[in-house]
């Protein structure tokens, strides 16, 4: 049904179609360009994206990569979904209920959800086959008839051990593969792959990027008269879906705002601190301006403070997920193409910590910056440069598009 809706749809509007998908008796619709799975991203890079999968795994590898489920409030109202990172990256369905099945012999065969009376229409074996361009596909309550004896005929079997389902996990050959030190994680490869962004993945990243600036510049003016923090969540969340954000997502002195967006699959993550009244107080400006070590904060020679009073790293990589690429080591070089966030902080605890001798009128102020940076081939971009983060503007800061948070550029 699923498949034929979309040649039909196809047919009508020639070089660009619609791609109509229900769930939960929800129709969400996206207008898609020829040759898309998802917007921006084409069938053959898709197909890519398996290919190098089965390059990197070991000889006669099984991959089983599974949809995230679908948590649900009571027992039939969902929360909001969103799709596995890795289960997305490798079959563009953003559906909950499936599971994909990679390997040389067999090519990309997904288990499809089967339909069921509450869930409304839902893209079945034939789209899987049609439009995600699977080389099989079968009904999910076949997996008990399928799988097994495909884990029996591989020499490895490589899942996501955070996001693994009993679907699969409970079948007896796949606790013996496990007992015979058979089943390992998959997650360092889908990371290796996910690490550098390609062109359009960039596209759709600088796209959402821009919908999280704008939607902060909005909410930075009206703090200026709401300072309610339940209205500035409202407000942030509303100007990022009325630019066409899938989701927002949100992580008297000074306000601090960590906020982001998804945008077909794609996240962004943008943090600035600000005085909703528009002006930083003397002693604010002078924790901005001036070093701790002038202000009797830290004590000269004693660095290691420092990390005290600014605990997090200092970025992390960005896509598909807020922390992509999570296995990576800290110090795996930049390329061209990677997506990173830097974030400098400072966070003045309450009461001291290691004898730092912060005055009290600085005592509880936390101060963060944040920007996501392309790495480039001849240097970088900052995504979120539009958003103001610098020197304090004496009248209305915001409407002159200067700062609002203190630090320099990355």
């Amino acid at each position: 049904m699923a498949a034929r809706l979309l040649r039909r749809t196809l047919r009508a509007t020639e070089s660009t179609w619609l791609y109509l998908f229900l769930r939960r008796c929800v129709t969400m619709s996206q207008l898609l360009a020829d040759g898309e799975i998802t917007p921006g991203i084409t069938d053959e890079e898709y197909i890519s994206r398996r290919k190098k999968l089965l390059e990197v795994l070991p000889e006669k590898s099984l991959a089983i990569i599974a949809s995230a489920d679908q948590q649900m409030m009571t027992d039939v109202v969902p929360y909001p979904f969103r799709q596995n990172g890795d289960y997305l990256y490798i079959t563009g369905c953003t559906q909950p209920g499936g599971i994909a099945v990679l390997s040389e012999e067999t090519g990309l065969c997904m288990f499809m959800p089967d339909k069921g009376v509450w869930q409304g229409q839902t893209a079945g074996v034939e789209a899987a086959v049609e439009f995600f361009k699977a080389d099989k596909a079968f009904p999910l309550s076949q997996i008990q008839k399928i799988l097994p004896e495909m884990i029996e005929r591989s020499k490895g079997v490589y899942h996501n051990v955070k996001t693994s389902l009993s679907s699969y996990k409970n079948l007896d050959a796949f606790r013996r593969a496990s007992l015979n030190n058979k089943v390992k994680d998959l997650t360092c490869y889908t990371d290796e792959l996910r690490w550098i962004k390609s062109k359009s993945e960039i596209k759709l990243m600088r796209e959402s990027a821009s919908i999280v600036s704008q939607s902060l510049l909005q909410t930075m003016l009206l703090s200026r008269t709401h300072r309610e923090e339940s209205q500035l969540a409202a407000k942030i969340e509303y100007e990022c879906k009325m630019r066409g954000a899938q989701f927002g997502i949100k992580t008297g002195d000074l306000l601090l705002m960590d906020v982001g967006c998804e945008y077909h699959g794609y996240l962004s993550d943008l943090t600035r601190t600000w005085p909703p009244c528009g002006r930083f107080s003397p002693a604010q400006v002078r924790m901005l301006i001036k070093g701790f070590q002038e202000l009797g904060i830290l004590e000269k020679g004693k660095s290691i403070q420092y990390n005290y009073l600014n605990p997090t790293a200092i970025g992390h990589s960005l896509g598909m997920d807020i922390h992509d690429s999570v296995t990576h080591p800290k110090d795996k070089p930049l390329e061209p193409g990677v997506v990173i966030t830097i974030e400098p902080g400072v966070y003045i605890p309450p009461s001291p910590v290691l004898n730092e001798r912060a005055p009290g009128r600085f005592r509880g102020v936390g101060i963060r910056i944040e920007d996501e940076v392309l790495v480039t081939e001849d240097g970088h971009e900052v995504l979120t440069a539009s958003v103001p983060q610098g020197d304090p503007a004496p009248e209305h800061p915001y409407e002159h598009g200067r700062g609002v948070g203190g630090g320099g550029r990355p």
